[in-house]
């Protein structure tokens, strides 16, 4: 896999060309600029740009007026690949808010190292209704210790409008939540996003977090899928490396809080 080969077909596929990620949400390009608009629930923000120093900060503003009429707090998801190369220092000046960088890592399928087994006495459950996303979310605020409201409906939206387009389990040991995961994928595209990988700590360590990847794996192979994507946190870049996923980019989340939102 030629790094500069997949980061441009990422770009490409799930940047430029992306398509709403889930019920309620469009995508709209204008310009030098494609950005989702979604509902409350949903993840508004810029997914691309191909700015210049010349036009960088009047688009800044302008994507700040759009989402600030429409009373949305938005993200602008930047890439270490994107340019010009200071534009975090731009979106900085104007009002955003950086958060912890994460780093962009794919892997091709059949090259992965998928021989992970769940530690004994774990199960894995599927998440296919309301009962399944209240599960996932108890195992979430545990493992991350975030209010995962949003996100509840976010999934229950999903479930209902497309269910073959996520895939969401969650590790349990008798009845206690250890572990959760969830996977989207991209149609007419070769890839599926990991997302939410999440362990409680006192299962930390025993392999779960490797299980879920590999379990997610073989569904994506099995669906047509050749890449796996994630936005690794310096905990788990080093798992995904020695199961043969590539770091391509650093990405940051630039935060934009409408005032009195």
């Amino acid at each position: 896999m030629e790094k500069n080969e997949i980061l441009a077909q990422y770009d490409r596929d799930l940047r430029q060309n992306a398509v709403p990620d889930g019920p309620g949400a469009r995508v709209e390009r204008v310009g030098e600029v494609v950005r989702q608009l979604a509902d409350a629930h949903g993840w508004n923000g810029v997914l691309w740009t191909g700015l210049d120093e010349a036009g960088a900060d009047a688009a800044i503003q302008e994507q700040i007026a759009v989402f600030t009429a429409l009373g949305q707090d938005f993200e602008w998801k930047l890439y270490s690949h994107d340019r010009p190369v200071d534009l975090g220092d731009r979106l900085t000046a104007a009002g955003f808010r950086a958060e912890p960088a994460e780093t962009l890592m794919i892997g091709e399928i059949d090259r992965l190292d998928l021989d992970a087994r769940l530690p004994e006495g774990v199960r894995l459950v599927e998440v296919v209704d309301e009962a399944g996303v209240d599960l996932f979310i108890e195992m979430h605020e545990k493992a991350f210790g975030t209010d995962g409201t949003r996100m509840r409906l976010r999934l229950l939206d999903q479930l209902a409008a497309d269910p073959d387009a996520m895939v969401a389990v969650v590790a349990l040991a008798g009845t206690e939540t250890v572990s959760a995961a969830r996977m989207e994928l991209v149609p007419g595209t070769p890839f599926a996003g990991l997302w939410g990988g999440g362990t409680a700590e006192a299962w930390r360590g025993r392999g779960l977090y490797r299980a879920l990847v590999a379990h997610r794996a073989r569904i994506a192979a099995a669906r047509g899928c050749r890449y796996l994507q994630v936005d690794a946190s310096p905990m788990s870049r080093p798992i995904l490396e020695r199961l043969g996923f590539l770091p391509l980019s650093v990405t940051t989340p630039y935060l934009y809080e409408i005032k009195g939102s």
